[in-house]
């Protein structure tokens, strides 16, 4: 262990003892925090908790962040964008997609300006309307999905008939 200046044969003494262990534990936690990168992008606030229940200690854990973070490995912002988009594919509504960003540790704004990058509410709402038919189901879909009144209400009630609404 370079950092630690340790050398095979050579006789430890409890400063470097102490350094050897300081540098084992920054190991660690980067492998482990490596490890979970790998799996798939998280934010700061997930990969924070991920080591965290690793057992990783608050102060390497602080540190393998930051590292991480200022080499570009974990953004908060990539990992907005991508799980907005994801969403969004998937039929979510702008509350959903909200909701889950924020539950992710994502900052507010980093949140709204990844909703703005997406297609409009009401156009992916439109969409889905086309594709399972405008009626009292799809519009309870829609709701469950995240989809604000709005968004919903006047496409279902233009495809509904008069009795229903």
């Amino acid at each position: 262990m370079l950092a630690a200046a340790v050398a095979v044969g050579v006789e430890l003494d409890r400063e470097q003892a102490r350094r050897l262990n300081r540098e084992l534990r920054r190991h660690e936690a980067m492998s482990s925090a490596a490890r979970a990168l790998a799996r798939r992008d998280l934010s700061e606030r997930e990969l924070s908790e991920r080591l965290a229940r690793s057992r990783v200690a608050p102060g390497e854990r602080g540190e393998v962040v930051a590292r991480l973070a200022a080499v570009g490995a974990i953004d908060d912002k990539r990992v907005a964008r991508a799980r907005a988009e994801l969403l969004a594919e998937r039929d979510s509504g702008d509350a959903l997609i909200r909701h889950d960003l924020a539950g992710r540790g994502l900052a507010e704004e980093l949140v709204e300006a990844a909703l703005a990058e997406l297609e409009p509410e009401h156009v992916r709402a439109a969409r889905v309307l086309q594709k399972r038919g405008s009626n009292l189901k799809t519009a309870r879909y829609l709701a469950r999905k995240g989809f604000s009144e709005e968004s919903i209400g006047d496409p279902v009630a233009e495809g509904t008939p008069p009795a229903v609404r």
